[in-house]
C-alpha cells in the first residue's frame, strides 16, 4: 500500500513533479493557438498549416493516451512519466527551432507521443505514491495548480509572442522538463500494477491514430478536391474500421468495445463529441479573430481568454457538488445551452469590438455554461461503469473529447469556406466566423437535447466519484484514475 504522506518532505515534491509534468501539457494546449497566427506569418504558412499546427499534437496524443497508461501500469509509472517528459521536451525544442511549417507539424506530432506518456503518468504517480488518506487531497491540489497553468498559458502565451517570439511558446517546455525529470527520478517511488499484462494493443494505437490523421488530413485538404484528398478519406474509414475490428478481436485491447454495452457511457460520450468539438472549434478561431479581425496584440488576446479558464478554477468543485444533490442532467442540458448562447454571442466581435461591452459577456456566459456542464459530466461517465473500470471509462472519454475538437479545427474552415489566406484578411476571416460560432452553437444545442433525452437524472448510489474536483482546462475534461490503485 502507498505510505508517502503529503505533509512530508517527499508528499511536496511528488506533488512539485506532476503539478510540473501536466502543467507542460496543459500549458501547450492552450498558448498555441495564440501563437497562430505570427506562427504563419513568420514561416510563410497558410491556413491548412496553421490547422495541422493544432491538430498533429491531438492526432497522436488522442491516438496514444490509453496505451501510455497501460504502458506505465507495466513497466513503471515513473520510467515512463519520465520517458514522456524528455521526449516532450525534445520535441517543444525542435519545434522552437523549426525552419519551416512542415518541420514544425512533424514535432508537433512528436511532441504528443510524449503527452500521451507523461499527462496519465502525473495522476497515476499521485495515485500510486501517497496513503489513502491524503490522496484525495493530493490530487486536489494537483489538478488545482494544474488549472492555474491552463490559465497562465494564454497570458503567458501573448507575452512570449510579443516579446520573445513564438519559439519561445516552445522552448519554454526544456527547462521545466530539466527541472521536473530529476525531482521525478530522485524523490518519486517507482510503482507498477502486477495485474497488468504484458501484451500491448500497439496496433490498435497504431489504426486509431491513423485513422484520425487520414480523416483530418480529407477534412483540412478538402478544398483542392483532389484524388489524394478523396484516398484519404476513404484510408481513413477504413482505418476506423480495421480499428474496430482489432478491439473487439483482441485479447487485451487498448479500449475495449464492450464498455459501450452501457447505454448511459455511449450516450455521455456522445454529449461529450459535441460539446468538446465546439469548444475546440471556437478556442481556435477565437484566438485567430481577435487578433485577424479585432486587431489585437498576442498578449491582449491571450489575456481577454482567460474569464472562461478563471471561472472553471472558481466554480467547478461547487459544480460537482450540486450535481451530486440535483443529479447531472439538469446540468448537462443546461450547461451546453449557455455554452451556445455565448458563442452566439460572439457574433458581436468583429472590427473595433470593445472587450467589456462585446468579447467579455460572451466569455462570462460561455465559461458559465462550461462550469456547470464539465464536473458532472466527469460524474457521469464514472457512474456508468463498474468502479473497477472508473480509469478506463475516464481515459477513453478524455481520447473522445481531444478527437471531437481536432475535428472540428479541420472541419470548421471547410464548412465556412475559409480559403487558404483568410487569415491574412480581416473581412474574408471575419465573414466565416460568424457562421463558424453559428455551426458551434448548433452543435451545442443537440449536445444538450442529446443529454435530457439520455442521461440519468441520477447516478446509481455506489459508483465512482470524480477524485479531480477543481479543473482548469478548457479543451479537455479531467482525466480520472483508476479507483482500485
Amino acid at each position: 500500500m502507498p505510505d508517502v504522506r503529503l505533509a512530508s518532505p517527499q508528499g511536496r515534491w511528488i506533488l512539485l513533479t506532476t503539478v510540473l509534468g501536466s502543467s507542460m501539457a496543459l500549458l501547450d494546449s492552450t498558448v498555441v493557438n495564440v501563437a497562430l497566427p505570427r506562427i504563419g506569418r513568420d514561416l510563410d504558412a497558410g491556413l491548412a498549416a496553421l490547422q495541422w499546427t493544432v491538430n498533429a499534437y491531438m492526432v497522436t496524443l488522442a491516438g496514444l493516451i490509453l496505451l501510455g497508461g497501460a504502458l506505465g501500469d507495466r513497466f513503471g509509472r515513473r520510467r515512463i512519466f519520465v520517458l514522456g517528459v524528455l521526449w516532450f521536451a525534445a520535441a517543444s525544442l525542435l519545434c522552437g527551432l523549426a525552419p519551416n511549417a512542415g518541420v514544425l507539424i512533424a514535432a508537433r506530432a512528436l511532441q504528443g507521443i510524449g503527452g500521451a506518456l507523461l499527462t496519465p503518468g502525473s495522476l497515476a504517480l499521485i495515485q500510486a505514491s501517497f496513503h489513502p488518506d491524503d490522496r484525495g487531497r493530493a490530487v486536489g491540489l494537483w489538478s488545482g495548480f494544474g488549472g492555474v497553468g491552463a490559465a497562465v498559458g494564454p497570458f503567458l502565451g501573448g507575452w512570449l509572442v510579443d516579446g520573445a517570439g513564438w519559439r519561445w511558446v516552445f522552448l519554454l517546455n526544456v527547462p521545466l522538463a530539466l527541472l521536473c525529470a530529476p525531482i521525478a527520478l530522485r524523490h518519486v517511488p517507482e510503482s507498477s500494477d502486477e495485474r497488468a499484462h504484458t501484451r500491448f494493443d500497439v496496433l490498435g494505437a497504431v489504426l486509431g491514430a491513423a485513422a484520425l490523421a487520414l480523416l483530418t488530413y480529407a477534412l483540412i485538404e478538402a478544398r483542392t478536391a483532389s484524388w489524394a484528398v478523396a484516398l484519404s478519406a476513404v484510408a481513413g474509414v477504413a482505418a476506423a474500421v480495421a480499428f474496430v475490428v482489432v478491439e473487439r478481436r483482441g485479447k487485451d485491447p487498448m479500449m475495449p468495445l464492450d464498455v459501450f454495452a452501457s447505454r448511459q457511457f455511449t450516450a455521455v460520450n456522445l454529449v461529450t463529441l459535441c460539446v468538446y468539438a465546439a469548444f475546440g472549434g471556437f478556442f481556435f478561431l477565437a484566438a485567430l479573430q481577435l487578433q485577424v479581425v479585432v486587431g489585437w496584440s498576442a498578449l491582449a488576446a491571450g489575456t481577454a481568454l482567460l474569464p472562461t479558464t478563471v471561472l472553471m478554477l472558481l466554480l467547478s468543485a461547487r459544480s460537482g457538488e450540486l450535481a451530486e444533490r440535483l443529479g447531472p442532467r439538469l446540468q448537462l442540458t443546461a450547461g451546453p445551452l449557455f455554452c451556445a448562447a455565448g458563442m452566439v454571442l460572439m457574433l458581436r466581435v468583429g472590427p473595433g469590438a470593445s472587450y467589456l461591452a462585446d468579447v467579455l459577456p460572451a466569455l462570462l456566459v460561455l465559461g458559465i455554461g462550461m462550469v456547470t456542464l464539465v464536473a458532472p459530466l466527469t460524474a457521469s461517465v464514472l457512474a456508468a461503469v463498474d468502479t473497477a473500470r472508473a480509469g478506463l471509462a475516464s481515459g477513453v472519454n478524455n481520447a473522445a473529447a481531444r478527437a471531437a475538437g481536432l475535428v472540428a479545427v479541420a472541419a470548421l474552415p471547410l464548412l465556412t469556406g475559409m480559403g487558404e489566406e483568410a487569415y491574412r484578411s480581416a473581412p474574408a476571416f471575419d465573414d466565416a466566423f460568424g457562421p463558424a460560432m453559428l455551426i458551434c452553437a448548433g452543435v451545442l444545442v443537440a449536445g444538450s437535447v442529446l443529454a435530457f433525452t439520455t442521461v440519468r437524472r441520477r447516478p446509481s448510489p455506489d459508483c465512482a466519484r470524480p477524485e479531480c474536483r477543481t479543473h482548469g482546462s478548457v479543451l479537455t475534461p479531467p482525466l480520472e484514475g483508476d479507483p482500485t490503485s
